[in-house]
């Protein structure tokens, strides 16, 4: 899959989204990476760390969050993704579900647009992706954590957002889809999710899996935010295990070394000659 400038293997390998919220009020990081020095140094040290895409937020999304207008989610990422556009050649991530952002968002240098809405927010965003056929990551959602049958919702939840995209004019090459941790299901719901991840596989899109220092971490570790980055590794080994293409993480080193084991332990034995394989 092509993203920016950069040529990403379908299969075989999960990459690193390195989070950047340029917001007051992220659930985790709200307020750290505001002004525009800070957030640059940040993204030069998630590249050095082993990011393989930024992904730019102007609008928090943890429960409870405010929702802001288009013009003011432009005011905060705009400036932030020609600056990393204009420093650093790595592919950027727009995290919104608005058009009129998005579409602002590519005209300053984005690279993929993140919609946590599976499309289903605003009705022009499709149209925005196809027309300027960028790649895009369209999460699974609800309003409510109400199921029948959940795992088979999600996927039809899922099958509608691809209908959407199809419609829109989107390639099938330009789509990633999110199984949406944290984002209409409840604590038990997020544990099967990541549990049996594999089943969106029969879609037929890669997947990303953003679990990083959310709930479903600190409720089931009971730990803050800020102490939940083992937890978060563990969702990454998962997400290797379950052939995902993409985890958004905050922790940038630590999931890539994460990442880097659990592939040398999936993919390692069989590449290994047989008389090397008892040593100790």
């Amino acid at each position: 899959m092509r993203i920016g400038s950069r040529d990403f293997a379908i299969q075989g390998h999960t990459y690193v989204m390195g989070i950047l919220n340029v917001t007051p009020d992220s659930f985790s990081d709200g307020g750290r990476y505001q002004k525009l020095d800070q957030a640059l140094y940040h993204v030069e040290e998630m590249i050095t760390d082993g990011m393989d895409i930024v992904d730019v937020g102007g609008e928090s999304t943890r429960p409870g969050y405010t929702p802001v207008t288009a013009e003011e989610e432009e005011e905060r990422v705009i400036p932030v993704i020609e600056a990393v556009k204009s420093r650093f050649n790595i592919p950027i991530s727009l995290d919104t579900c608005k058009a009129a952002v998005a579409k602002a968002g590519i005209e300053a240098g984005v690279d993929l647009i993140n919609d946590i809405w599976g499309l289903k927010f605003d009705p022009a965003l499709a149209e925005v992706i196809a027309n300027e056929n960028i790649a895009c990551c369209l999460m699974h959602n609800r309003k409510e954590a109400i199921y029948q049958n959940y795992m088979e919702e999600v996927l039809w939840d899922l099958e509608e957002t691809l209908q959407i995209a199809h419609q829109a004019g989107i390639a099938d090459d330009k789509i990633i889809l999110d199984p949406g941790v944290g984002f209409g299901k409840t604590y038990e719901h997020n544990l099967e999710i990541i549990d049996r991840m594999e089943m969106l596989h029969s879609l037929g899109y890669p997947l990303l899996l953003g679990a990083s220092r959310k709930s479903v971490v600190g409720n089931a570790l009971n730990l803050p935010k800020e102490e939940r980055v083992e937890g978060t590794l563990v969702t990454s080994v998962f997400a290797v295990l379950k052939r995902a293409m993409f985890v958004r993480v905050h922790d940038v080193k630590e999931n890539v070394r994460a990442i880097r084991m659990a592939e040398a332990i999936r993919d390692g034995y069989e590449r290994q000659p047989a008389k090397d394989r008892n040593c100790r």
